[in-house]
C-alpha cells in the first residue's frame, strides 16, 4: 500500500514549502531518538516523508505516480539511514555538514541536543587555533636544488610568562568549579516541545575545564599574546610551483586546552629562460646548422648542470629531440632526478652565396 506522506507530515497537500518544513522540523524534535520518549521508528518514516515532500522534484513524481515512484527509501545522494542518524547526533566524521533535503541538521539538532560542527575531546570541545598561510616566491632554480628561507610572523601565540596556562607564575590550575572539568554546562529551556536540556559551553572557563586560582598578568589569563615568530624552512629540492608545505604546530595558538593551528608555506616559483619544467623533467632547445644536421657535430648545450657536450649524430633532423639521463629535477621523497630532454631545430639559411649554391646543386645529384 502507497504511503501517504502528506498524512505522515500531517500536511496538505498543497502546502508551501515553508509549512512541509516546519512540518518536519516539529516531529523530527519529537521523534528524535536521543530525546527521552522519542521514536527511531517515526523519526525515520518522518525523514522519509520530508526527503520526498521537501523535495521539488520528488514531489511532483510523488504526486503524479505515489510513494514507489522510485522504490526508494527517502534518502538522495548517496546517504544513507546511518548517515542521517550520525548527522543528526552531530557526528559524520570532523566538520562535515549534512545537508538533508535543504534542511541543515545541525540547525535542527545542535541546540536541542548540544552536538556542534567543531571538535570535541570527550564530552568537552576543544577550540582549535587558526591555521596561517604564507606565500613565498623563489627562483627557478631555488625550486629545484632547495633553499633555505626565514619567515616572520605576527601572530597569536602561547603567552611566554605562563606557557599558556593563563596562570600567574606559582599559581594552581584547577578543576573547574561550575562545570567539574566538563568544559560545558547543561540548561534546562522551556519551549513549545516542552522542557529542554541544552548543552553550552562553560561560561568560567571556557570551555577548557580548568581554571587558574590567580590569572597571569601578563595575558589577562587568556594564555596568549600576539607577538613576533620567526621560523626558518628548508624548502626541499624538486619543490614545483604551487607546492605546499606544512609545519604542525607553527599556527596561531588559543591558550589551555586547546590545539595550537598549522602553518602552510605556499611555494611561487619563476620561470628561466631557456629552460621549461614538466614535473621532474625538463626541457630545453637548441639550433644547429645544415651542415651539422647532415654530417654530425659535438656542440655545446646549457643544463641545470652547467655546460655539456652533446653529440649530434649524422644525418639529424629538425624536432629530433635527445635525451639527457639524470640532468633533471630531483625527485621528491625518491631518489635520482628527471630527464633533460633537448629539441635540436635544423635552421635553413634565408641567403646562400653563387658557390653555396652550386655546392648544394652538386650535392642534389649524389643524393
Amino acid at each position: 500500500m502507497s504511503k501517504d506522506y502528506y498524512k505522515i507530515l500531517g500536511v496538505e497537500k498543497g502546502a508551501t514549502p515553508d509549512e512541509i518544513k516546519k512540518a518536519f522540523r516539529k516531529l523530527a524534535h519529537k521523534h528524535h531518538p536521543d530525546k527521552q520518549g522519542g521514536d527511531e521508528a517515526k523519526f525515520k518514516e518522518v525523514n522519509e516523508a520530508y526527503q520526498v515532500l521537501g523535495d521539488e522534484k520528488k514531489h511532483q513524481q510523488y504526486d503524479q505516480y505515489g510513494a514507489d515512484f522510485a522504490e526508494q527509501g527517502g534518502f538522495g545522494g548517496g546517504a544513507g539511514w546511518e548517515d542521517f542518524m550520525r548527522a543528526a547526533r552531530g557526528g559524520g566524521g570532523g566538520n562535515v555538514n549534512f545537508d538533508f533535503g535543504g534542511v541543515d541538521l545541525g540547525d535542527i539538532f545542535g541546540d536541542l541536543f548540544g552536538f556542534s560542527g567543531g571538535r570535541r575531546s570527550g564530552g568537552r570541545r576543544r577550540q582549535h587555533g587558526n591555521d596561517i598561510q604564507v606565500d613565498i616566491e623563489l627562483t627557478f632554480r631555488e625550486a629545484i636544488f632547495g633553499v633555505e628561507r626565514e619567515v616572520n610572523l605576527t601572530k597569536h601565540n602561547d603567552c611566554s610568562i605562563c606557557n599558556g596556562s593563563g596562570a600567574e607564575p606559582g599559581a594552581e590550575v584547577q578543576e573547574c568549579n561550575k562545570c567539574h572539568g566538563a568544559g560545558q554546562v547543561r540548561v534546562v529551556q522551556q519551549t513549545i516541545l516542552g522542557a529542554m536540556q541544552t548543552a553550552t559551553t562553560c561560561p568560567d572557563c571556557g570551555g577548557a575545564g580548568k581554571k587558574a586560582s590567580k590569572m597571569c598578568q601578563h595575558c589577562g589569563g587568556d594564555g596568549v599574546t600576539r607577538s613576533q615568530s620567526e621560523y626558518k624552512i628548508k624548502i626541499p629540492a624538486g619543490i614545483d610551483h604551487g607546492g605546499v608545505i606544512k609545519l604542525s604546530g607553527k599556527g596561531e595558538s588559543v591558550g589551555l586546552g586547546g590545539q595550537t593551528g598549522d602553518l602552510y608555506i605556499r611555494v611561487h616559483t619563476r620561470g628561466e629562460k631557456g629552460f621549461e619544467r614538466r614535473n621532474f623533467d625538463i626541457y630545453s632547445e637548441v639550433h644547429i646548422n645544415f651542415t651539422e644536421a647532415s654530417l654530425g657535430s659535438k656542440i655545446e648545450i646549457d643544463t641545470l648542470d652547467g655546460k655539456k657536450k652533446l653529440v649530434i649524430p649524422p644525418g639529424t633532423q629538425s624536432h629530433q629531440q635527445f635525451r639527457l639521463k639524470g640532468l633533471g629535477v630531483p625527485k621528491l621523497q625518491r631518489s635520482g632526478r628527471g630527464e633533460q630532454y633537448v629539441n635540436v631545430i635544423v635552421d635553413v639559411p634565408n641567403k646562400l652565396s653563387r658557390t653555396a649554391k652550386k655546392l648544394l646543386q652538386d650535392l642534389e645529384k649524389e643524393l
